[in-house]
C-alpha cells in the first residue's frame, strides 16, 4: 500500500500527476523482522518463561539502523500497517506462519517533532492494550492514576489523552478502564465509591492489604512489586518501572484474551545525544520490564546497550544481558537467519539497483504510467548510491523543473543536495561534525587516521563517530573504515550552509593534516607486500593533488612503487581538456606520471609516450622524478622500435648520475644489443652490477649467440637476486627470459620453468613479460602442427594492439625456428623475409641472421652487419644443432 505525498501532490498542477509515498520491496528486512518475532513468540510460549523474570537475558528487541533517508521511518509504518491489517502487506513480502495470540502493533514515533516525552510512551502502550484486550489492567491502572494525579493536579487523564489526540487514535476505552479497575479495587476493600481526588487514600489502603496478605486483594497479590511501586515516589524514575505491571498483567490474561504486543519505537537518534541518556534509560526500562513484548526500533545509529562500557549510564548493559545486541549490525541481507544465530541488531543498507528504478517508477505517475523517463532514472537511480532520500529529493527537483515548462535533463540531476548535509550533520556533536568532514577527504581511514586528520589528541569523538549508520565497516581493509559514497560526495562538493560550515582555508589545512598522517602510516608500516605503499599513494595523490599540497612524502613512495616493477593502478585518469589532462602543480604531474606507468600495462606504447612526453615538457617535477619520466619513455620508445630517440633519452638519464642511471646505462646495453653491437653490450654490462640488473643483460646478450646454459644460468641468478631484494617484477622478468633461453634447447625442462614463469607473474601486471612467456609456449611447441600458427596470429595481434612492437621480431624468429625444424623450405623463406621487413631499421636485425642460420642458408649480402661474440661460423653451428636435436625429437610427433 502506497500513500499520498502531499508535497508532490500540491508540486504540480496537473492533478493527473500521481505522488506516492513509493516503497520498495525491503523484503530481507521483512524476513528478519519474520524470524525474529517468531522467536520471540515461541520464547514466551515456552513453559519455563516468566514475565516478571528480573534476569533472564533479553531477546525480545530488534533494531534496524541506517543513515538519515534510508527509509527507516517508511518500514517503520509498513511493518505497523503489515501486522495491523494482511491487505497492507506487500505481496512481495508472503505470508508469515505465526501461530498464537493475536499479533497487536503500536507504532511510537520519537522524533523531536513530535514533542514525545516518556509519559506519552507510556500511555500509548497502554492505550493499544485498551483498544485490543477491552478490560482493566488493574496493577498498572491504578499506580498511574496515582502518577497522573500526583503530577498532573487539576488535569484529567481524559483531557490529555483528547488534546494530544491519543483518544481519536485509540479510543476512549482506557479512561473506562481506569475507573472501572478502581471500582473494582475499592469494591474488594469496601471503601466507598472512589473520585480522583481520592486516589490516594485508596492506594493506601491497598498496600497495606497487600501487605497483610488480605484475600480481598488476591488477584493483586501475585503482583509482589505492586505495593513496593505504589509506595514509592511518584516521578519519571517510577514511572519507568510501571510496565513490570503491565507484563504482569498481560501475561495473566485468559487464552482468550491473549495478545502479542509488538511495539515499534521510530526515529530512536531523537531521544537524546550520547552524552546524556536519560531518555534512553527509561525507555531502556520499558522493554526490560516488558519480556513478553517485542520491540521494534529503528533510527540512525546501532544501540550500544550491549556494551560493558555504558555501566552506570544505563541499566542493563553487556553482550549478557542483550546477546543479540553485542553484534556492530548486520546488514539485513545477510540477517535473514537472524533467529539463527540471534542477532537483532541489523544495519538497513542503500537500496539495490532495480529497487532504486522500482522507486522511481512509482514516485510519480500519470495514469499509473512513470512520469520519469527510463533513461532519467537510470541517471538519477546511478547517483544516489541507493540512498532513498536522493531519491526523494531527485523526485522533488524533477517536479520543480517541469513547473518552469523545461523537460528534466541528466544533467540537472548531476547536482548534490544540501538537505543530505542537514539529515546527515543534525544529531552530531560539534567535535563529531569536524571528524566527518575531516574523513571525508580519504577514502578510508583508521581510528588513528581519523584522529590525526581532524587535529584532535583524543580519540573519543572519533570513537562516538564510527558508531553512525553512514560509516561502513570493511574489516579485511588495511583502513577498515569509510564513509557512505553519497554522504561523502555531497559533503565535499555540495553548498554547506550550516552554522560551523568550513571555509576553503580549513578544508586545505583538513587535507594537509589527512596527507602527512597518510605519509606517517606508510613510514611506519613494517610490515610484508605492497599493500599499504599501493593505499598510502592512492589517498596521498589525491589529496596533493586535489589541495595543491607539497610532494613530501609521496617522492619517495613513487620511487618504491616504481622499484618493483609490479605496476597496481594507483589512480583514475584526470579529467581531460581538450588539450589532454589538465596538468598545473607537481602533484597533478606526478599523479599523471605515475597513473601513466601504471596503465601502460593496458595501453598502446604511443599513448604512454605521448603522456610522459607531457608530463616531461610542464617541467613541474622536481630534478629526479623528471628524470623517472625521461627513463620510462625511453623504454616506451624501445618498445615502439624508436631506437634513436630512446637512446637519446637513456644517455640523459644515465649522464643525470640519478637513482635510474644504472637502469639507463643497461637500455644502453639493450640498444647496443638490439644494434647487434654484442661486445659493446657485454663490455657496458659488466659495469652494471645488481642496480643496472646485470645478470639478466648478461643473459639477453648470450642466448643470441646459441650458448643457452651460460644464458640460462645468467636468467637463474638474476631472478635468485631479485628475490633476495624482494622485487616481485624483476622475479619474474628473469624467469620469463630463462624460460624463453630454455624452450629453444629444452622443451622437456622448459615445461617446469614455463609454470615457475607463470606462477611468478600471479597478480602481476606485466603485459611485455606475460607476452614474452607466450612466445616461449611457442618455441617449446616448434616442430608441432596442432595451432602453431593460430596461436602465432593471435599472439602478433595482441602485440600490435599493446604497442609492443619490440617484441614482433622475436615472435617472428619463433615461426622460424618452427618451420627450420620441420624443414619446411618455402614458409621459412617466407617467415625470414617478414622477420627482415621488420628489422629493417636495424634492430634485432641479427633475428634475421639466426634465422638464417636455423636454415642452414646464407646471410643476406646487404644485411647489417653484427658483431658477434665469437664469430659467424660459432653462433651458425650453435643454432643449426639446436634445430636438428629438435627435429630428431619432434619426428615422431604429427
Amino acid at each position: 500500500m502506497a500513500g499520498r505525498d502531499l508535497r508532490a501532490l500540491f508540486g504540480s498542477n496537473n492533478p493527473r500527476v500521481e505522488a506516492d509515498e513509493a516503497f520498495t520491496n525491503r523484503e530481507s528486512q521483512w524476513q528478519v523482522f519474520v524470524g525474529a518475532l517468531d522467536s520471540h513468540l515461541r520464547h514466551v510460549a515456552g513453559p519455563g518463561f516468566d514475565a516478571a523474570d528480573l534476569e533472564a537475558p533479553r531477546r525480545n528487541l530488534l533494531v534496524f539502523h541506517g543513515v538519515g533517508g534510508i527509509g527507516k521511518s517508511t518500514l517503520s509504518r509498513r511493518l505497523e500497517a503489515a501486522l495491523a491489517n494482511a491487505e497492507h502487506r506487500p505481496a512481495q513480502w508472503g505470508e508469515p506462519a505465526w501461530h498464537g495470540p493475536r499479533i497487536v502493533p503500536v507504532r511510537i514515533d520519537l522524533a523531536r517533532s513530535a514533542n514525545t516525552d516518556f509519559e506519552r510512551v507510556i500511555v500509548t502502550i497502554r492505550l493499544a492494550i485498551a483498544a485490543a484486550v477491552g478490560r482493566p489492567m488493574p496493577a498498572f491502572d491504578i499506580a498511574l492514576r496515582r502518577y497522573w494525579d500526583h503530577q498532573h493536579p487539576g488535569e484529567p487523564l481524559e483531557e490529555y489523552l483528547r488534546r494530544d489526540g491519543l483518544m481519536a487514535r485509540f479510543g476512549q476505552a482506557l479512561p473506562q478502564q481506569t475507573q472501572a479497575a478502581l471500582g473494582e479495587v475499592a469494591q474488594g476493600l469496601a471503601l466507598p465509591g472512589m473520585l480522583g481526588s481520592a486516589v490516594g487514600q485508596l492506594t493506601g489502603a491497598l498496600v497495606r492489604a497487600l501487605r497483610e496478605h488480605r484475600r480481598s486483594v488476591a488477584a493483586l497479590a501475585g503482583c509482589p512489586r505492586l505495593a513496593d511501586l505504589l509506595e514509592a515516589d511518584t516521578d519519571l524514575e517510577e514511572l519507568s518501572y510501571y510496565p513490570h505491571l503491565l507484563a504482569w498483567e498481560l501475561a495473566r490474561l485468559p487464552a482468550r484474551k491473549q495478545i502479542a504486543l509488538v511495539v515499534l519505537l521510530d526515529t530512536f537518534e531523537d531521544i537524546g545525544d550520547r552524552t546524556r541518556r536519560d531518555m534512553e534509560r527509561l525507555l531502556q526500562h520499558v522493554v526490560w520490564l516488558m519480556p513478553n513484548v517485542f520491540f521494534v526500533a529503528t533510527g540512525r545509529n546501532r544501540l550500544q546497550w550491549a556494551d560493558p562500557a555504558l555501566h552506570g549510564q544505563l541499566d542493563w548493559t553487556g553482550p549478557a544481558a542483550w546477546p543479540g545486541l553485542a553484534d556492530r549490525g548486520l546488514p539485513a541481507s545477510r540477517a535473514a537467519t537472524a533467529d539463527r544465530d540471534g542477532r537483532r541488531q541489523i544495519l538497513i543498507g542503500d537500496f539495490s539497483d532495480e529497487d532504486r528504478e522500482d522507486y522511481l517508477a512509482h514516485r510519480l505517475a500519470v495514469d499509473g504510467q512513470p512520469l520519469i523517463d527510463p533513461a532519467l532514472r537510470r541517471v538519477i537511480a546511478e547517483r544516489s548510491h541507493g540512498l532513498p532520500l536522493y531519491l526523494d529529493l531527485a523526485a522533488m527537483r524533477f517536479l520543480e523543473i517541469r513547473r518552469t515548462g523545461l523537460t528534466p535533463r541528466p544533467a540537472d540531476f548531476d547536482v548534490d543536495f544540501p538537505a543530505l548535509i542537514a539529515r546527515t550533520l543534525t544529531d552530531l556533536t560539534p567535535d563529531e561534525r569536524h571528524v566527518l568532514r575531516s574523513v571525508s577527504l580519504l577514502d578510508a581511514f583508521d581510528i588513528p587516521l581519523a584522529t590525526a586528520s581532524a587535529g584532535i589528541s583524543r580519540d573519543a569523538p572519533v570513537l562516538r563517530l564510527l558508531e553512525r549508520p553512514f560509516i561502513r565497516h570493511a574489516p579485511t581493509g588495511l583502513w577498515p573504515y569509510h564513509l557512505h559514497a553519497l554522504i561523502r560526495s555531497t559533503l565535499r562538493t555540495a553548498e554547506d550552509t550550516t552554522d560551523d560550515r568550513w571555509s576553503p582555508r580549513d578544508w586545505r589545512n583538513a587535507a594537509d593534516r589527512a596527507h602527512i598522517a597518510v605519509g606517517q602510516q606508510w613510514a611506519e608500516h613494517t610490515g610484508p607486500g605492497r599493500r599499504p605503499l599501493i593505499a598510502c599513494l592512492r589517498q596521498g595523490l589525491t589529496l596533493a593533488a586535489e589541495f595543491d599540497l607539497d610532494l613530501g612524502w609521496l617522492t619517495e613512495a613513487a620511487w618504491q612503487y616504481v622499484s618493483d616493477s609490479v605496476w597496481e593502478p594507483l589512480t583514475p585518469a584526470q579529467r581531460n581538456t581538450d588539450d589532454g589532462p589538465r596538468l598545473r602543480t607537481p602533484a597533478h604531474a606526478l599523479v599523471e606520471l605515475l597513473s601513466t606507468l601504471g596503465r601502460r600495462q593496458h595501453e598502446h606504447r604511443r599513448t604512454t609516450a605521448n603522456r610522459l612526453t607531457a608530463v616531461i615538457n610542464t617541467g613541474l617535477l622536481p630534478q629526479e622524478l623528471g628524470q623517472m619520466a625521461r627513463y620510462y619513455l625511453a623504454k616506451a620508445h624501445r618498445d615502439l622500435g624508436h631506437s634513436a630517440a630512446s637512446r637519446s633519452e637513456m644517455r640523459q638519464v644515465a649522464d643525470g648520475g640519478g637513482r635510474l642511471a644504472p637502469a639507463a646505462r643497461r637500455g644502453l646495453a639493450h640498444l647496443a644489443r638490439l644494434a647487434g653491437d654484442f661486445p659493446t653490450a657485454l663490455t657496458v654490462a659488466g659495469t652494471l652490477g645488481w642496480a643496472g640488473r646485470q645478470n639478466r643483460v648478461l643473459g639477453d646478450i648470450h642466448w643470441p649467440q646459441g650458448d643457452i646454459t651460460p644464458a640460462a644460468d645468467h636468467y637463474q641468478h638474476a631472478r635468485d637476486e631479485a628475490e633476495q631484494h624482494g622485487i616481485a617484477g624483476e622475479r619474474a622478468t628473469a624467469q620469463a627470459h630463462r624460460a624463453l633461453a630454455m624452450a629453444f634447447a629444452d622443451p622437456a625442462t622448459a615445461e617446469s620453468e614455463l609454470a615457475l614463469a607463470h606462477h611468478l607473474l600471479t597478480g602481476l601486471t606485466l603485459h611485455a613479460t606475460t607476452l614474452t612467456v607466450h612466445i616461449a609456449h611457442l618455441i617449446r611447441d616448434a616442430g608441432h602442427s596442432t595451432a602453431f600458427h593460430e596461436r602465432a596470429q593471435a599472439l602478433r595481434t595482441e602485440t600490435e594492439t599493446a604497442g609492443l612492437t619490440s617484441l614482433l621480431p622475436l615472435l617472428e624468429l619463433a615461426v622460424c625456428f618452427h618451420h627450420a625444424v620441420r624443414g619446411d623450405d618455402d614458409p621459412l623463406t617466407a617467415a625470414i623475409h617478414r622477420l627482415r621487413r621488420l628489422t629493417t631499421d636495424g634492430d634485432h636485425a641479427y633475428l634475421a641472421e639466426i634465422a638464417s642460420f636455423m636454415g642452414d642458408r646464407p646471410t643476406t649480402p646487404d644485411a647489417r652487419p653484427v658483431r658477434w661474440l665469437e664469430g659467424e661460423a660459432t653462433v651458425r653451428r650453435r643454432w643449426r644443432t639446436l634445430v636438428t636435436e629438435r627435429s630428431a625429437t619432434a619426428s615422431g610427433h604429427p
